[in-house]
């Protein structure tokens, strides 16, 4: 009796493997796990489908972002299997080119041009040290953040001192990230939550899925204009009398 022919959507262990880029392994392994379900048999042979190379791709994905085995088993198994597509789309979302940046490359001269200081100057080597610059040889340098090296040397250049630079980039992250923290912790009470508590209802996904990708620009625009306004207040507050005896009239006082 011949065998019925498998499904064009279908794969093997192996093909599976290959395409979820796992080796054969890992598969069989987190098929012991219950993290993905029972291949379809036919006689001795096990044919998987689209929904099990997601979910494969999901674990991977969380893997490859430096969660555990045990946290990724917790999440999966708390996710139904027709969120996987949707959790992969909501993991592009948040690792898109607009949220991770992408590497630049420069030489030492250059990089020490744009923050007006010596080749030799301290503060490449604070960035280097700071993870915010690698080393790649002698004479060239990889920007890890190019946004936020920019910034600094850009202040740099406008003549404040190298340490002090360095010393407002903690200040910056650690108020910046209270707020993000704040932002995002009402985000999940009065979006996320309820989604979840419906049991992630698959029509809703791309409303979700809208939200997180629109609250990036939305934060950083309201981060934008409020810093605006208060670093406006305090030039008034620090220069308002220096300014005010050469004829300047202090932007709070228009």
């Amino acid at each position: 009796m011949s065998r019925e022919a498998p499904d064009l959507d279908e794969f093997t262990v192996d093909e599976l493997a290959a395409r979820a880029k796992m080796t054969v392994r890992n598969v069989r392994a987190y098929a012991s796990r219950g993290l993905i379900e029972a291949p379809r048999l036919e006689g001795r042979t096990g044919y998987y489908n689209l929904a099990h190379l997601q979910r494969l791709q999901l674990i991977r994905s969380l893997l490859n972002r430096g969660y555990t085995l045990s946290a990724v088993e917790k999440t999966i198994l708390g996710t139904p299997a027709a969120s996987a597509t949707h959790a992969l789309d909501l993991l592009s979302v948040l690792h898109q080119p607009n949220t991770e940046e992408e590497p630049e490359e420069m030489t030492r001269d250059e990089l020490a041009a744009l923050a007006d200081v010596p080749p030799n100057d301290t503060l490449i080597t604070a960035l280097t040290e700071m993870d915010l610059v690698e080393s790649l040889d002698e004479d060239r340098v990889r920007l890890v953040r190019p946004a936020i090296v920019r910034a600094i040397a850009a202040a740099s250049a406008m003549g404040l001192d190298p340490a002090t630079v360095l010393g407002l980039l903690p200040l910056l992250q650690d108020h910046l990230g209270e707020v993000a923290d704040a932002f995002v912790a009402r985000v999940r009470d009065e979006i996320w939550q309820p989604f979840v508590d419906a049991g992630m209802p698959v029509e809703e996904w791309p409303r979700i899925l809208e939200i997180i990708e629109t609250l990036l620009p939305v934060a950083s625009q309201a981060v934008l204009g409020v810093f605006r306004v208060q670093i406006a207040r305090s030039i008034d507050t620090e220069l308002g009398e220096q300014l005010a005896s050469l004829g300047i009239k202090p932007a709070g006082n228009r």
